[in-house]
This record gives C-alpha cells, structure tokens and sequence, in this order.
C-alpha cells in the first residue's frame, strides 16, 4: 500500500490487550461511514493500539473500557451483522461485590453492546439484563480519552512536535476533548451519556444501576465531533433505521448472484457487504476505500483493481472511480509527491501529517502501475458498457495518462514502464507489491534504479491497445495505429528482455542496468490477465502458477517458495493475497486453464470460510495441512476491498463470462461452476438499456448456460 506497510506495533510485538492476550485483525471488529470508522475488539473496548474511533485520519477516541464492579466482564461471543451496519457483543458479569444487598454471582448480568456508525458519530447501547431472583445493585463504569493521533502516528511515525491537547471539559452526562493541531485546525471529540453519572471525571464515567429481577436497563452513549442532543432511545433507533437503510441501498447495486450452496452465498453475500461497507459516496459516484483500519482512504491502484473485479456485474462502481481519479491527475512535476502532469493518483490522506508536509501522502502520485491501470480500466468499462459518452467526457484525463507513460513512464529510455522514487519520504517500490524488500535479484541483492516491473508492461500493454481500440471507434485513425504499434513494441521488449528459458518463466524485473532479476513472483500471473504472453510461454507461467511451489492449497503466494527471501511469514515474500491469486485465475482463465480456475476458487471459498466468510488483506504462504486452517497474517487489513472483490472476480473466471456492450452481447467460453456448486443464477444483468437473468446448472459433465426466452440480450457460448 505505502511505504508505511503494517507490520508489527512499534514494539516489534504484536499488540496486546490488557490481559496479555493478543489483539490482532481477525479479532478485532471494524465499522464504517463515510470517512469516521472504528476498530475495537470482541469486548467492544477501544484499548489505544491500533483501534480507535478515527475521523479524517485523526484517532478520535483512543480509549472506551467497560467495567462491571471495576473488572471486565466475561465475553460469551462478538460479531458484526451480516450487512456490516452492527457490532454487538454479548458478556456477562464476573462476581460482583455486594451492596446493600445479595452479592451477584458470575452469570446473573447479561450485558448486551451494540453500536453502529452514521454521520460521523458513533451510537451504542448498553443494556444490562437481570437474569437472577434478586435485586442486583450493578455499578459500572466506562473509561475513555482521546489522543487526536495521526494515522500515521498510530502506525508507528515519530514526529518532532505535536499540537495543544486542551484540559478536557465535563457538563453533566459529557465530556469534551479538543486538541488544536500545528495545522491550525481544531479537531473535537465529545461523548455523551443519556444518564447523569454519579461520577463523572475527564477519563471515566461511574454508575450505579438498581435492577430487580429480570428487568433490564439501557444506557446510550454517544461519541461524535460536535455537540448534539443527550443521547436518547429515539435518537438512537432513528439514526440506526438511517443507517441500515443507506447499507441496504449500497448492497443493491448491481447484478444479484444466487447459488445451490448455501456457504458459496454466504461469501458473496459478505464480499458484497464489505464493498458497500467500504465505498464512500462522492460527487463523482461511488469510490471503494482500499481497507480498515490502515487504507481507510482513496487509494488509486485498489480501486482500480477492485472496480474491474466487479466491473461484470456493477460497472458504475468503475465509472465512479475513473471519474475521481481523472478529477485529481497530477498536473506538475514535484520529487516530494512522486508526481508529474498526467499522472494518476496512489493515495490521498487528510490528516495533520500531510498537511503540514511531514509526510508527502497529502497526495501522493507515487505509483508506477495506477497511471496505465487507470486507462486499461477505462477501456474495459467502455467494451463492458459500451458508454462512449462517458468516455467522451473522459478523453482528455485519457489523453493526458497515456502521454504520462509515453514521456514519463520511461525514464531511462530502454522501452520499458519503470520507477525510481523522487525523496526517500516517498516509496522505494511503486508497484502493488510497494514493501522495501519486495524486487530483487536472485543472490537476493537490491537492484539499482530504475526498475521496470514485469506486471506493470502488461498493464501498459492493454492501456495502448485499449486506446488504440477507442480511438479507431472516434474516428482517430492515427493515433489508432501508432498505439497498437507501441503496444506491440512493448510486448515484444517483455518477450525479449523478461522470459528466462531456463526456468520457462518471466523475470520479476529489469534493474536499471538492464539486468533482470531472475525471481519467480506472482507477478507474470498480471501478463495473462492482460494477454500479453505467448500461449505457449502463458502455458508455462499456468504450469508453473499451479505448481506447489506457487499454489499453497488457498492461494498463489507473491513468491514461489524456494526463491531467494522466502518467507511464507513475509508482507510480500511468500504470502498469499486474495486479489494477486484473482487476478491470475483470470489470467489462467484468458489461455484456456479452466480446471486450475476452479482449483483456485475451491482454495479462496475455503479460505473465507475459515474468516467468517470474509478474505483478509492476505495470509501467510505456509502449505496447506489436512484439518488446518490458513495461517493468519497478523496485521493484516480486515475487511479490505480488493480482497472482498475477489470472490466476484474468481467467480467471473470460472463462469467464463465477458460482455461485448458494443454489441450488447453476453460471451461465456466453456462455463465452470465452482466445486461443490450445482447451480447459479446471475440475476439483473444490465448490459446497455437491457437486462438479462443468466442460470447456470451442471447438465452431465458440462455447465449450460441459458436466460428466458424474453430476453432481449443474446448469449454466445464457445467450448
């Protein structure tokens, strides 16, 4: 993502909770509107390591602890709802002290947490339950404070000077936190209670609550930038109705996919939850944020990649991402940001940081593969759609990225797409696998600059040949020719200058010699899905792809094991991502591989089902053993939006299926259904002003394919 890549705490450790336990991702639980999200754990505590109520990249709350008779209570279970809206935990008292009257045993108190987001605030209740035949007085307590930490402070960044934190201020049932930042812009937190506390003090709430038997007792508390209303019931059933409403019209786009396994749609049903959850809306369209809790924010590539991994089922979420990033096109040269004009966006942040220049991810441009990812996305929206109108309006940002990688993307003039960071505050790689030890070469060396990265030629390779397609459609017969010419120049550079013979596979990288470096990564996987190789070298990198050296039983790892640097434990190394084993599966599917297609789909479903149907960021490269679930990265984001987008993509590639929108045509080339998988319904396909329902179904030893007779759209079926 950046050069800031979550590893472990500042510590080296990973984070621990207050009993010693650890605190990671897959049991952490992650909630989001808008641009306000919140991390907290199976307790719904907020303990100040990477969890927190962040707004705008600033930690807004780095504490929120309940206490039963000042201890924690004892956790029965935790979750989010199936559409992302609610976390609620459920626990249950530990011994209570008596006071004035019978001691409450471990058991006799339910504690009910739930919460949600919505309109940058956080709404929760706490209800307590008197399970036993007496009287219970309950006293509880809440702890909480605010720190105002950048993002980048809470992934580990030192900075020389702070801002002011205000003496925080109590009223009755709040308190407010202010802190005013070196930026000069004063942020706020303020939480509110819907009861008056007995005691109320800048970092805790004490209460005392009576509750006879089997009653139960409500308290509301609030947390948001600004002052509002006391918390009430009614503030809180009404911002929840709103707040499930907006969460259901974001899971509605698109077409709807139905399968004879219940688990299979379970998964989609959950991928499509974290997409929604993910997506902000702006003036632009739809923009899915790349991950929580650390790319909760605009991120070029991802979106890039996660709107093409849904563009066959949702194209306006491609639309709304091409016309952001064509609205933030870099328009100067500056080392500092890693930009020049046409270049497209890697990241935007809004926090203190950048803003002050500390850090250059204000806007940071310092991506090698968003720029032509950018114009090959734009191509495959215009075949999926056929909406040149949009394109129309989009021609110049176009214009503009492709004049960027034919006068910029070459720095060294060898023919071929390559980086070299401007600072050393910007990234040292600028391609998706961005770690500081991700390129190098077989003795394990580092290679000079500039690099030029195998996968990002191919991404180059379909923007020219993309361009050239839409320009033959505007009339632009010229510019038609000269870009298929450099999209074959630049295939035959990688056919030259990457393939090893003797390893019947593509280099990972040229250095800045000219020298390749001679690894086997994932990275070739990215020339199939743009078809760029050979068939028969594509049949190598397939074999290869399959291999137990690459495919550990749930995935593709980043690097094959036996290379140099391996390590199943690593970022980049040997880990396995949901979105780069996608992507290649499509690859596999492009030259024909339609068996190791379902092979790999089987490993993500599986995998997901170990997750609670939900695909971390990535996981570690270790082989799979008979019984055993996949090996949790620790750190990793969750949810992440191009590892949600896999399941659709992977789908996409067993069914075969493209869309010709020029022609208003829907192509499947030799459908598989997933294993275990009998039948599945595409249901709401929107190819032009038409719609099509597709059922799929396993007729003998092949998948048929086949809609109404009403149907308008036509489908064409190639064995």
């Amino acid at each position: 993502m950046d050069d800031l890549t979550p590893g472990p705490t500042p510590s080296g450790a990973v984070e621990q909770g207050e009993t010693g336990e650890p605190r990671v991702p897959y049991r952490l639980f992650a909630l989001k509107d808008k641009d306000t999200f919140l991390v907290a754990d199976a307790f719904g505590d907020v303990l100040g390591a990477a969890d927190g109520l962040f707004h705008d990249d600033t930690r807004l709350l780095s504490r929120l602890r309940l206490l039963l008779g000042n201890r924690s209570p004892a956790l029965l279970s935790a979750a989010v709802s199936q559409d992302n809206v609610f976390f609620t935990s459920h626990a249950t008292n530990e011994p209570l002290p008596a006071l004035g009257g019978a001691a409450a045993p471990h058991g006799a108190i339910h504690v009910e947490r739930k919460r949600f987001l919505w309109d940058q605030r956080l709404y929760e209740r706490l209800r307590f339950v008197n399970y036993s035949r007496d009287m219970v007085i309950l006293p509880v307590s809440l702890e909480f404070d605010a720190d105002f930490h950048d993002m980048f402070e809470v992934r580990g960044s030192r900075r020389p000077a702070r801002g002011r934190v205000a003496p925080a201020q109590t009223n009755g049932r709040s308190v407010t936190y202010a802190y005013d930042g070196l930026d000069g812009v004063r942020r706020t937190s303020i939480i509110s209670f819907s009861e008056p506390p007995g005691r109320l003090g800048p970092q805790r709430a004490d209460f005392m609550f009576m509750l006879t038997p089997e009653t139960h007792f409500d308290l509301y508390v609030e947390v948001g930038v600004d002052a509002a209303q006391p918390p009430t019931r009614e503030r809180w059933r009404a911002a929840a109705a709103r707040a499930r409403i907006d969460m259901r019209n974001r899971r509605r786009r698109g077409a709807r996919l139905h399968s004879s396994g219940r688990l299979f749609n379970d998964w989609l049903e959950k991928s499509r939850a974290d997409l929604a959850l993910l997506t902000t809306q702006f003036a632009t369209g739809p923009y899915p944020y790349a991950g929580i809790p650390w790319f909760s924010t605009p991120f070029g590539r991802d979106a890039i990649i996660t709107a093409w991994q849904v563009l066959w089922i949702e194209p306006g979420l491609a639309k709304g991402v091409l016309g952001y990033l064509a609205e933030h096109q870099a328009e100067e040269v500056s080392a500092f940001r890693d930009s020049a004009p046409g270049k497209i966006m890697h990241e935007t942040r809004k926090g203190e940081m950048t803003a002050l220049g500390e850090l250059p991810f204000g806007r940071y441009y310092g991506g090698v593969d968003t720029t032509p990812l950018f114009v090959a996305l734009a191509c495959a929206y215009a075949e999926r759609t056929g909406d040149l109108a949009f394109i129309d309006s989009l021609w110049e940002p176009l214009l503009n990225a492709i004049a960027w990688i034919e006068h910029f993307g070459d720095s060294d003039g060898d023919g071929l797409i390559d980086y070299a960071r401007g600072l050393d505050s910007g990234l040292s790689n600028q391609n998706w696998k961005d770690s500081e030890d991700s390129v190098f070469h077989e003795d394990g060396k580092f290679p000079d600059g500039p690099i030029a990265v195998v996968e990002v030629q191919g991404y180059a390779f379909a923007a020219f040949r993309g361009m050239a397609d839409l320009a033959q459609r505007r009339g632009d017969h010229a510019n038609a020719e000269r870009w298929r010419a450099k999209a074959e120049h630049l295939r035959l550079e990688v056919e030259t200058k990457f393939w090893m013979e003797d390893k019947g596979f593509y280099a990972m990288a040229v250095d800045g010699h000219g020298k390749p470096c001679r690894v086997r990564g994932s990275n070739p996987g990215h020339l199939l899905f743009c078809g760029l190789p050979s068939p028969e070298r594509a049949a190598k990198v397939a074999d290869a792809l399959l291999s137990a050296a690459f495919h550990n039983g749930f995935g593709v790892r980043t690097l094959a094991q036996g290379e140099p640097r391996f390590n199943p434990m690593s970022y980049h190394n040997g880990s396995v991502w949901p979105h780069d084993t996608a992507i290649c599966a499509m690859g596999l599917a492009r030259y024909g591989h339609r068996d190791g297609v379902v092979e790999m789909t089987s490993g993500l479903f599986e995998t997901a089902a170990h997750y609670e149907m939900r695909l971390p960021e990535l996981f570690c490269g270790f082989p799979r053993q008979p019984g055993e679930p996949p090996v949790a990265y620790p750190v990793a984001c969750l949810p992440q939006a191009w590892a949600a987008g896999s399941a659709f993509m992977m789908l996409q590639a067993c069914l075969g299926i493209t869309i010709d929108g020029w022609r208003g045509e829907v192509h499947l080339t030799d459908p598989r259904l997933p294993i275990g998988i009998d039948h599945l319904q595409v249901d709401g396909l929107r190819i032009g002003e038409a719609c099509a329902d597709i059922t799929f179904e396993h007729i003998g030893a092949h998948v048929a394919a086949h809609t109404s007779k009403s149907s308008p759209v036509p489908i064409l079926i190639r064995r």
